[in-house]
Protein backbone atom coordinates (compact mmCIF):
# COMPACT_ATOMS: atom_id res chain seq x y z
CA UNK A 1 0.00 0.00 0.00
CA UNK A 2 1.29 3.47 -0.86
CA UNK A 3 0.28 6.95 0.18
CA UNK A 4 -0.73 9.34 -2.60
CA UNK A 5 0.03 13.02 -2.69
CA UNK A 6 -3.59 13.94 -1.79
CA UNK A 7 -3.43 12.01 1.50
CA UNK A 8 -5.44 8.97 0.48
CA UNK A 9 -4.33 5.35 0.73
CA UNK A 10 -4.01 3.44 -2.47
CA UNK A 11 -3.93 -0.35 -2.65
CA UNK A 12 -1.02 -1.10 -4.95
CA UNK A 13 -2.42 -4.55 -5.75
CA UNK A 14 -5.89 -3.47 -6.83
CA UNK A 15 -5.59 0.22 -7.42
CA UNK A 16 -8.54 0.95 -5.13
CA UNK A 17 -8.61 3.86 -2.75
CA UNK A 18 -10.13 4.13 0.71
CA UNK A 19 -10.37 7.01 3.10
CA UNK A 20 -9.00 6.62 6.61
CA UNK A 21 -11.47 4.96 9.01
CA UNK A 22 -13.70 3.56 6.22
CA UNK A 23 -15.57 0.34 6.90
CA UNK A 24 -13.91 -2.65 5.21
CA UNK A 25 -15.83 -4.12 2.30
CA UNK A 26 -18.41 -6.74 3.44
CA UNK A 27 -18.41 -5.62 7.10
CA UNK A 28 -21.49 -4.24 8.80
CA UNK A 29 -21.23 -0.61 9.84
CA UNK A 30 -21.32 0.06 13.56
CA UNK A 31 -23.36 3.05 14.65
CA UNK A 32 -21.49 5.34 17.01
CA UNK A 33 -22.81 5.69 20.51
CA UNK A 34 -23.09 9.10 22.11
CA UNK A 35 -24.88 8.08 25.35
CA UNK A 36 -25.46 5.07 27.54
CA UNK A 37 -25.77 1.80 25.65
CA UNK A 38 -29.37 0.90 24.79
CA UNK A 39 -30.81 -1.85 26.98
CA UNK A 40 -33.37 -4.47 26.08
CA UNK A 41 -36.08 -5.68 28.48
CA UNK A 42 -34.99 -9.03 29.92
CA UNK A 43 -37.33 -11.99 29.60
CA UNK A 44 -38.49 -14.15 32.50
CA UNK A 45 -35.59 -15.55 34.44
CA UNK A 46 -35.51 -18.63 36.62
CA UNK A 47 -32.91 -19.40 39.21
CA UNK A 48 -31.13 -22.63 38.40
CA UNK A 49 -31.86 -25.51 40.71
CA UNK A 50 -28.55 -26.24 42.35
CA UNK A 51 -29.66 -29.18 44.48
CA UNK A 52 -32.57 -31.58 44.62
CA UNK A 53 -34.92 -30.51 47.41
CA UNK A 54 -37.70 -32.55 49.07
CA UNK A 55 -40.36 -30.97 46.82
CA UNK A 56 -38.65 -31.89 43.55
CA UNK A 57 -36.98 -35.11 44.64
CA UNK A 58 -39.79 -36.83 42.73
CA UNK A 59 -40.45 -34.85 39.55
CA UNK A 60 -43.95 -33.42 39.00
CA UNK A 61 -46.22 -35.40 36.72
CA UNK A 62 -46.76 -34.25 33.16
CA UNK A 63 -49.64 -31.79 32.66
CA UNK A 64 -51.75 -34.48 30.97
CA UNK A 65 -51.25 -36.96 33.81
CA UNK A 66 -51.89 -34.26 36.43
CA UNK A 67 -55.11 -33.18 34.69
CA UNK A 68 -56.37 -36.77 34.66
CA UNK A 69 -55.52 -37.24 38.33
CA UNK A 70 -57.07 -34.02 39.63
CA UNK A 71 -60.11 -34.43 37.42
CA UNK A 72 -60.65 -37.90 38.88
CA UNK A 73 -60.14 -36.55 42.40
CA UNK A 74 -63.02 -34.10 41.94
CA UNK A 75 -65.20 -36.98 40.75
CA UNK A 76 -64.55 -38.82 44.03
CA UNK A 77 -64.45 -35.98 46.58
CA UNK A 78 -66.34 -32.87 47.64
CA UNK A 79 -65.66 -30.51 50.52
CA UNK A 80 -67.90 -29.47 53.40
CA UNK A 81 -68.33 -25.96 52.05
CA UNK A 82 -69.72 -27.19 48.73
CA UNK A 83 -72.09 -29.61 50.46
CA UNK A 84 -73.35 -26.84 52.76
CA UNK A 85 -73.86 -24.48 49.83
CA UNK A 86 -75.85 -27.08 47.90
CA UNK A 87 -78.04 -27.98 50.88
CA UNK A 88 -78.76 -24.35 51.75
CA UNK A 89 -79.70 -23.36 48.20
CA UNK A 90 -83.22 -24.74 48.63
CA UNK A 91 -84.98 -27.43 46.66
CA UNK A 92 -83.64 -30.87 45.86
CA UNK A 93 -79.82 -30.85 45.86
CA UNK A 94 -79.75 -34.01 43.74
CA UNK A 95 -77.83 -36.08 46.28
CA UNK A 96 -78.21 -37.50 49.77
CA UNK A 97 -75.70 -37.12 52.63
CA UNK A 98 -74.82 -40.25 54.60
CA UNK A 99 -73.28 -40.30 58.08
CA UNK A 100 -71.29 -43.53 58.36
CA UNK A 101 -70.46 -43.30 62.09
CA UNK A 102 -71.85 -45.01 65.17
CA UNK A 103 -75.09 -44.08 66.93
CA UNK A 104 -73.16 -42.40 69.75
CA UNK A 105 -71.28 -40.28 67.21
CA UNK A 106 -74.50 -39.42 65.39
CA UNK A 107 -76.14 -38.25 68.61
CA UNK A 108 -73.13 -36.09 69.44
CA UNK A 109 -73.57 -34.16 66.19
CA UNK A 110 -74.36 -34.72 62.51
CA UNK A 111 -75.17 -32.86 59.30
CA UNK A 112 -78.87 -31.87 59.33
CA UNK A 113 -80.89 -34.00 56.96
CA UNK A 114 -78.24 -36.72 56.66
CA UNK A 115 -79.11 -40.41 56.58
CA UNK A 116 -77.55 -42.42 59.40
CA UNK A 117 -76.02 -45.68 58.21
CA UNK A 118 -72.88 -46.99 59.94
CA UNK A 119 -70.30 -48.44 57.56
CA UNK A 120 -70.66 -51.99 58.87
CA UNK A 121 -74.39 -51.95 58.09
CA UNK A 122 -74.14 -50.62 54.52
CA UNK A 123 -74.33 -54.01 52.76
CA UNK A 124 -77.37 -55.03 54.79
CA UNK A 125 -79.41 -51.83 54.96
CA UNK A 126 -78.42 -49.56 52.08
CA UNK A 127 -81.09 -51.00 49.80
CA UNK A 128 -83.81 -50.09 52.31
CA UNK A 129 -82.62 -46.52 52.95
CA UNK A 130 -81.11 -45.28 49.69
CA UNK A 131 -82.28 -44.88 46.11
CA UNK A 132 -79.68 -46.18 43.64
CA UNK A 133 -80.58 -43.40 41.21
CA UNK A 134 -79.52 -40.70 43.69
CA UNK A 135 -75.80 -40.00 44.30
CA UNK A 136 -74.59 -40.38 47.88
CA UNK A 137 -72.09 -38.19 49.77
CA UNK A 138 -70.50 -40.02 52.69
CA UNK A 139 -68.72 -38.57 55.72
CA UNK A 140 -67.23 -39.78 58.99
CA UNK A 141 -65.42 -37.96 61.81
CA UNK A 142 -62.64 -36.16 59.97
CA UNK A 143 -59.33 -36.40 58.11
CA UNK A 144 -58.03 -38.94 60.61
CA UNK A 145 -60.90 -41.37 59.95
CA UNK A 146 -61.35 -43.51 56.84
CA UNK A 147 -64.85 -44.71 57.70
CA UNK A 148 -66.37 -42.56 54.95
CA UNK A 149 -63.96 -44.08 52.43
CA UNK A 150 -64.93 -47.61 53.45
CA UNK A 151 -68.62 -46.70 53.37
CA UNK A 152 -68.19 -45.19 49.90
CA UNK A 153 -66.49 -48.36 48.71
CA UNK A 154 -69.28 -50.54 50.08
CA UNK A 155 -71.91 -48.36 48.40
CA UNK A 156 -70.06 -48.32 45.08
CA UNK A 157 -69.88 -52.11 45.16
CA UNK A 158 -73.66 -52.13 45.57
CA UNK A 159 -74.13 -49.97 42.49
CA UNK A 160 -74.42 -46.46 44.02
CA UNK A 161 -72.74 -43.32 42.73
CA UNK A 162 -70.69 -41.97 45.60
CA UNK A 163 -68.55 -39.03 46.65
CA UNK A 164 -66.72 -38.59 49.94
CA UNK A 165 -66.94 -35.32 51.88
CA UNK A 166 -63.41 -34.20 52.71
CA UNK A 167 -62.83 -33.19 56.33
CA UNK A 168 -65.85 -35.08 57.63
CA UNK A 169 -67.99 -33.85 60.49
CA UNK A 170 -64.99 -32.16 62.11
CA UNK A 171 -64.59 -29.64 59.30
CA UNK A 172 -68.35 -29.25 58.90
CA UNK A 173 -68.46 -27.99 62.50
CA UNK A 174 -65.16 -26.07 62.36
CA UNK A 175 -66.27 -24.12 59.30
CA UNK A 176 -69.27 -22.86 61.24
CA UNK A 177 -72.07 -24.84 59.60
CA UNK A 178 -75.12 -25.77 61.63
CA UNK A 179 -75.23 -29.32 62.97
CA UNK A 180 -77.78 -31.37 64.86
CA UNK A 181 -77.41 -33.28 68.14
CA UNK A 182 -79.85 -35.32 70.21
CA UNK A 183 -80.61 -32.08 72.04
CA UNK A 184 -81.28 -29.94 68.96
CA UNK A 185 -79.39 -27.79 66.48
CA UNK A 186 -76.14 -25.97 67.22
CA UNK A 187 -73.59 -23.85 65.42
CA UNK A 188 -70.05 -22.98 66.43
CA UNK A 189 -68.07 -19.91 65.45
CA UNK A 190 -66.02 -20.52 62.33
CA UNK A 191 -62.43 -21.55 62.97
CA UNK A 192 -60.18 -18.96 61.27
CA UNK A 193 -57.82 -21.78 60.28
CA UNK A 194 -60.52 -23.38 58.16
CA UNK A 195 -62.63 -20.54 56.73
CA UNK A 196 -62.86 -16.73 56.71
CA UNK A 197 -64.70 -15.43 59.77
CA UNK A 198 -66.15 -12.37 58.01
CA UNK A 199 -67.21 -13.86 54.68
CA UNK A 200 -69.47 -16.64 53.44
CA UNK A 201 -67.23 -17.61 50.54
CA UNK A 202 -63.64 -18.76 50.98
CA UNK A 203 -62.89 -17.93 47.35
CA UNK A 204 -61.30 -21.28 46.59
Amino acid sequence: MTVTTDGTNADTATGTEATSGATPTGASPVAPTTGPAASTAPGPTHRPVTAVNPVLRVAPASPAVAAAYFGASLAFHVDASDVAAALSAGGDPGFVVLDSRSTESWDQGHVPGAVHLPTALVPEQAGHLLDRSVPVVTYCWGPGCNGATRAALALAELGYQVKEMLGGFEYWAREGFEFETWQGRERRAADPLTSPVDADDCGC
